[in-house]
């Protein structure tokens, strides 16, 4: 079930979702440090680590689906979020250089036709940056949070709904290792559970950031099949009979015409 996207935008605006935004941004510009001159797709709620590529890339749109709803991002400069349907995203084929999933693959209720679309959107040899809540952690037990809604992922069930969508896993972050309380002293030493946590507790982590790219298969063309051609029988007129009467074969059939 997709979470309002007022719900996702006041969760952002609190201190741990502050530093929890903090926190998976770092884990994301380590994978993505460059994106000069490309096109960056965000779908779900992703605005909150779009903001690092907007004067850097080509290009920066956000998708919210349409059960979700949306909001005007960024709050200062024209408008570059639309309201999209799950299983038809508004974009032309292979249009986008990068996609970025947060907040999306464990609400969505089209799981295949959505990956579907991200395929279908982006280029041949672009990156798919999925972020979901990871199933063993404390964080995708706590709902007063956005990564405690949804279907949580192990690494191994997300790669696996990667692999079946055609996309190939290529490489995995983690991030979030501090508990999802707002006590003020948790919040101000995040950078050291994050340090640590990477360290000695990656399976506990808050969230798995898996980065794939996009397989694509040499096509078979199908051949066109030829049909035989059948004669049906019709009734042959006999000159002079002023009526139609049936002109038999030696073999007894309606002789065709």
């Amino acid at each position: 079930m997709w979470q309002d996207v007022v719900d996702l935008r006041q969760f952002y605006d609190t201190s741990l979702g502050q530093v929890a935004r903090r926190m998976i941004r770092r884990r994301l510009r380590a994978l993505w440090p460059d994106v000069h001159g490309q096109s960056v797709l965000g779908l779900g709620y992703a605005t909150p680590y779009l903001r690092p590529f907007q004067d850097e890339a080509q290009r920066v749109v956000a998708l919210m689906p349409a059960r979700m709803g949306v909001v005007h991002w960024p709050t200062e400069g024209p408008n570059r979020t639309a309201i999209a349907e799950e299983a038809e995203l508004p974009l032309e084929d292979l249009s986008m250089d990068r996609v970025l999933l947060v907040h999306c693959l464990e609400c969505t209720e089209q799981l295949r036709a959505h990956l579907r679309e991200v395929w279908r959107v982006l280029a041949d040899g672009g990156r798919l940056m999925v972020v979901v809540p990871n199933r063993r952690s404390i964080w995708a037990r706590a709902d007063h949070t956005p990564f405690g809604h949804g279907f949580p992922y192990s690494q191994g069930q997300i790669q696996k709904v990667l692999r079946e969508a055609m996309f190939a896993p290529l490489q995995t972050s983690r991030a979030l290792y501090m508990p999802p309380l707002k006590r003020r002293f948790l919040l101000t030493s995040a950078p050291a559970w994050e340090e640590l946590g990477g360290r000695w507790l990656q399976p506990l982590a808050g969230v798995t950031l898996v980065e794939a790219s996009k397989q694509v298969y040499a096509g078979v063309v199908e051949r066109r099949r030829i049909g035989r051609r059948v004669y049906a029988p019709v009734r042959a007129v006999i000159p002079g009979s002023g009526r139609g009467s049936p002109r038999q074969s030696p073999h007894g059939d309606d002789a065709p015409a």
